[in-house]
């Protein structure tokens, strides 16, 4: 069954993020796990014991998993209790690595996230947590701003600077997009100085056509000096429901003008939801019937 992963810090910031996912898991008619991730204090003292507190673990999970419950009543009432649902609570040191052993565990298609979530001397603000699992996460990660309340997606911008994991991850990003009707508008944005040409748009769009049958895709070419500002008014001009963008670990000039620290402004932005590919897992999603 295809599965949603969304992990949560239970700060309000993230309940936008539980409404999101939930959404599109029901779209998608796909199942949705909710989890969060915990760690309880080593006790002093008690090191070489077997079992020094054998309730203790035990106790841990109970507490977090009311909680986690708690959390999903609140802001799902009902509807956290589907046959499509499943909660599950996470212990470990590091929130990225619960998160990532939840994603293995259930082969999740998608990881959502709060773009930004309460933070203390364990926490990670969610768009920190969210940076990082765009780089380490098998799968796409989706991170919802915390006013978010428009759960349908029918409008989704892709920024490309045209090269062939563009492609890969737009045949990939129709699978999300066919079963809800959605638009994808694919937009590069370059100075004119930088531009390779017509030819460049001219080879993207063949390649593309070439191997994506979807009707509902169109191509938008914009000359800027400022790519975040550009592509900020752009998404406001369409009326963007989904913001995606490919996350590349090794970058030529061109791309890294374009992708630089982009992600990372696009979060702080924090207006249209992101979904992020990174370049290792942009073949991992399979919301296709």
């Amino acid at each position: 069954m295809k599965t949603i992963l969304y992990a949560t810090d239970y700060s309000k910031n993230s309940a936008a993020a539980l409404k999101y996912a939930h959404a599109l898991s029901t779209q998608l008619d796909s199942r949705l796990v909710i989890t969060h991730v915990f760690d309880y204090p080593t006790v002093l003292g008690t090191k070489g014991l077997d079992e020094p507190f054998p309730h203790l673990e035990e106790s841990a999970f109970k507490m977090h998993r009311s909680k986690l419950e708690d959390f999903c009543k609140e802001h799902l009432a009902s509807e956290y209790d589907a046959p499509n649902v499943q909660l599950e609570t996470v212990e470990n040191k590091s929130v990225i690595k619960g998160i990532l052993s939840k994603a293995d565990e259930y082969h999740a298609h998608l990881i959502v996230v709060g773009m930004k979530g309460a933070s203390g001397i364990r926490e990670i603000i969610m768009g920190s947590i969210a940076k990082q699992l765009v780089e380490k996460a098998p799968c796409p990660v989706l991170a919802i701003p915390a006013d978010t309340s428009h759960m349908e997606i029918k409008k989704i911008v892709y920024a490309t600077d045209f090269m062939e994991e563009d492609v890969h991850a737009i045949q990939k990003l129709v699978e999300i997009a066919e079963p809800l009707h959605a638009e994808i508008k694919v937009v590069h944005i370059s100075t004119k100085e930088e531009y390779a040409g017509d030819l460049q748009m001219k080879w993207f769009k063949n390649t593309l056509k070439e191997r994506v049958t979807y009707p509902k895709i169109d191509f938008q070419l914009l000359f800027s000096e400022t790519v975040f500002d550009s592509l900020r008014i752009y998404l406001g001009d369409v009326g963007a429901d989904l913001m995606v963008m490919l996350e590349r670990e090794k970058q030529g000039f061109f791309k890294k003008w374009l992708h630089q620290d982009l992600v990372k402004k696009m979060e702080s932005y924090g207006r249209v939801p992101l979904m992020s590919f990174n370049e290792h897992n942009h073949q991992i999603l399979y919301f296709k019937v």
